[in-house]
């Protein structure tokens, strides 16, 4: 007897382990999976240019592990899945889903126009530990305060599902493929920009699996103490590997309990909540959808940005004159990442210091990061802003200058990515301004020619943002 056809359509699911809708078109029958570039969604909302570069690695990994199966396709997706359910005479479609707004959308109409067309539709939760909509205060309201919702709603609730094996066998549809090659999918840049990326990542199931038991191994157990400072490895640095689903949160969540085997341990539950950070961000997302576009805090539409485009351009490009913001900066466009504490300061900085709106912040992350996620990025920048959801109050100004002393004692991150700075002894290593001319000398450091002066007075824009805060309070 012929078994039945089913499309498996990967999204940011891009894995074989620990995926629902692979193993629910696997017990269907045999298999066609297929990726869609999507060209409906609009422009602002299309991957930037570094989560393309991973996009594109990440889905020749994929591939690899379906053993050269995956179609590639271009297209409305509806218009696409319609078309392959009728040509490949498919009954059944499956997907994992996303919870971005428009994807919801999207997702909603496709699921009905296939069913009306007489096809099995399923989808399934493989990328958060808990999905939005089932976490809800006692009263029924929406959490807007990350620590109630993760102890009192999240860690109440059900426990997250534990983490599938890969399929036993995976049988594929012996089909034309009709789609075309993933270089015709067109994600890599024509620039040279991204060329460093590869030296610094893996790409893929296997990069992913490889990231989290370096981190169990090598920074877990001092995850708490270590993970604030830029120069070691101490972070997990699983972000990416996460938004393109090339491991579940589940899988990482239940290795770091397993591998601990301590419930109470502070380092893990550090970690674990960094985890229900993401979640807050999705479910921020899913019950507020102008989150990436609109001030949470809609008293922040009256906030006067100066939005100077000479300092924000001398901000992206890593030229502030303030050394840890410029080494950040740097370290996003050489590595497509920067450390998380170290993207509180420059966003910190940004808004501020320079008076410029988070939106734009936003959108320069939105296409150097290879993490870039949606949701935690526009949570993340609204928390920076202190317009956000537990947002930290817009008084809170990280002072560049107090946090590299604290956090990069000896300016090893900062002469990592400052390289004109390397010989600046540490007295002076974040803030080259204060320094003799006597040092500047010896340490090769003309200020205004092979380093910026500072752009920006931190304690007068420090003041300034403050009353700028303080008018608007007022209207």
């Amino acid at each position: 007897m012929t078994q039945p056809v089913s499309l498996v359509w990967f999204r940011q699911d891009l894995r074989v382990k620990d995926n629902p809708a692979l193993q629910a078109a696997v017990d269907f029958g045999s298999v066609v999976p297929i990726y869609i570039k999507d060209t409906s969604i609009k422009n602002e909302e299309q991957p930037g240019g570094a989560s393309n570069w991973w996009l594109h690695h990440s889905l020749q990994a994929l591939n690899k592990r379906l053993n050269g199966h995956l179609q590639f396709f271009e297209g409305d997706p509806e218009l696409v899945l319609t078309e392959l359910v009728d040509k490949f005479s498919a009954t059944g479609v499956f997907w994992n889903r996303c919870y971005e707004p428009a994807a919801i959308e999207r997702d909603t109409r496709i699921k009905q126009t296939l069913k009306d067309a007489g096809c099995a539709v399923a989808s399934f939760n493989a990328s958060l530990l808990w999905e939005p909509m089932s976490i809800r205060k006692q009263d029924g309201g929406v959490y807007r305060v990350f620590t109630p919702y993760y102890r009192k709603g999240c860690l109440q609730a059900a426990s997250p599902r534990y983490p599938m094996s890969s399929p036993d066998r995976i049988t594929y549809s012996k089909v034309d493929n009709l789609g075309t090659s993933l270089e015709k999918l067109g994600l890599l840049s024509t620039l040279n920009w991204a060329d460093d990326f590869s030296n610094h990542w893996q790409p893929g199931e296997e990069g992913a699996a490889s990231k989290l038991s370096e981190f169990i191994s090598n920074a877990a157990s001092d995850y708490e103490d270590q993970r604030n400072i830029p120069s070691v490895k101490g972070t997990s640095r699983l972000s990416p590997h996460l938004h393109f689903g090339e491991i579940s949160p589940n899988q990482a969540w239940y290795a770091l309990i397993d591998a601990f085997n301590q419930p109470d341990n502070k380092h893990l539950d550090c970690y674990l909540s960094e985890l229900g950070w993401r979640e807050f961000s999705y479910y921020l997302l899913f019950h507020f959808p102008t989150l990436p576009t609109e001030n949470f805090n809609q008293q922040f539409n009256h906030f006067s940005w100066r939005n100077k485009d000479d300092e924000f351009t001398a901000w992206c490009k890593g030229k502030t004159g303030i050394p840890i913001v410029d080494a950040g900066m740097r370290e996003l466009w050489q590595t497509g990442y920067m450390h998380n504490r170290v993207r509180m300061i420059v966003g910190s900085f940004l808004v501020k210091n320079l008076l410029v709106d988070w939106r734009k912040g936003e959108r320069w992350f939105w296409d150097c990061l290879l993490d870039a996620d949606r949701a935690s990025n526009a949570a993340s920048w609204q928390w920076v802003a202190g317009s956000g959801a537990d947002a930290a109050p817009y008084f809170r100004i990280f002072n560049p200058v107090l946090q590299g002393e604290k956090f990069d004692k000896h300016g090893e991150y900062v002469k990592t990515y400052c390289p004109e700075l390397a010989n600046m002894p540490d007295k002076y290593i974040h803030k080259p301004w204060d320094a003799p001319q006597n040092i500047l000398s010896h340490a090769g450091v003309v200020l205004g020619k092979n380093y910026p002066n500072p752009i920006a007075d931190l304690k007068a824009s420090r003041q300034r943002a403050l009353d700028a805060y303080a008018e608007t309070k007022g209207k």
